[in-house]
């Protein structure tokens, strides 16, 4: 119990620091009032700008310091009120947006890890059954270009390649489209996404899968005759997959950063794409809550990731 305590709360002391960082950058960098109210903020010397002004500062509480403004911010975000969108005509709630958003964002990147691990492990495994030879040397140069290759030039040649060339991907995403359709649509995108972080995971999961197939009760399997896929499957791929596990967690940070370039190139109405209009736009609640909520699913993901380490080896709660 007390493992899982301080890890909670670890995720609770990162989340507020994020916060105070995020709010202060938002407030200290920029002016909240010229976002709601546009050039009339400027607009000191007119009294009827003035009064505009002094009810804007008072219903969004500018004209209170700025500690008590996070307090209030704060007190609200925890309570689901993530406040209202300065720069768009009626202000509407940012909940709003945030729930139209979201769920986007969230399937791209669920589905850019699936297609990652499906590439890697296979990939993996693979490569470290025949380490040092041709093939083995071949698929470390590929899974160095990967990783090398930037987002948006991966972006482009699999859109040249599988949606102009070969035409068997569509190249545009409609929110409005069915599910399924949306689904399809997202295929190129989330494979720009997952063959990055496919090479990161098979670079490491073949060097602990070599390291392990060197272990006495692999060579125990090999000397009672169990065949060579049933050793790499089911005696050493397990305890290989630590290092990935771990990866898995912290390429979830930049599958979000990857996301704002790939949503922006491929037009998908996300999150990503939000925060980006947002930061031009300098709507601070928008990219306040968005911020907000990408560090809380770090968070979560990477208690998710402390489970699977003690389910695989329970010594890690000791």
């Amino acid at each position: 119990m007390q493992f899982w305590l301080q890890r909670i709360g670890m995720g609770a002391l990162l989340l507020l620091a994020v916060s105070m960082l995020t709010f202060g950058a938002m407030n200290v960098l920029g002016d909240p009032l010229f976002n709601i109210l546009g050039p009339i903020a400027g607009d000191t010397d007119n009294p009827e700008s003035m009064a505009i002004i002094e009810a804007a500062e008072s219903q969004y509480h500018l004209d209170k310091p700025l500690p008590e403004r996070y307090g209030r911010w704060l007190g609200d975000f925890v309570t689901g009120d993530f406040g209202v969108q300065f720069s768009t005509d009626g202000q509407p709630p940012v909940i709003d947006l945030v729930k139209e958003r979201l769920p986007r964002s969230l399937t791209l990147m669920v589905m850019a890890q699936v297609m990652a691990l499906g590439i890697a492990i296979p990939w993996g495994v693979w490569a470290a059954s025949r380490a040092n030879t041709g093939i083995d040397r071949g698929s470390t140069i590929l899974s160095f270009g990967l990783v090398s290759l930037p987002n948006f030039a991966l972006a482009v040649i699999l859109l040249y390649v599988f949606g102009v060339k070969l035409d068997w991907l569509p190249d545009t995403y409609t929110a409005s489209d069915p599910f399924l359709n949306r689904i399809h649509q997202l295929i190129l995108p989330a494979l720009t996404l997952a063959l990055p972080a496919a090479a990161v995971y098979q670079r490491l999961l073949r060097t602990d899968l070599i390291t392990t197939l060197q272990e006495d009760f692999i060579l125990m399997a090999r000397s009672k005759g169990v065949s060579r896929r049933r050793v790499l499957f089911r005696h050493a791929l397990r305890p290989s997959m630590f290092s990935v596990i771990t990866v898995f967690g912290v390429t979830a940070g930049t599958l979000i950063g990857g996301a704002l370039v790939v949503e922006s190139y491929f037009r998908i109405p996300g999150v990503g794409l939000a925060i980006v209009e947002a930061i031009l736009r300098e709507d601070f609640p928008v990219v306040l809550a968005l911020v907000m909520i990408i560090a809380a699913a770090f968070v979560v993901l990477n208690l998710l990731v402390d489970v699977l380490y003690s389910v695989l080896d329970p010594r890690v709660r000791r």
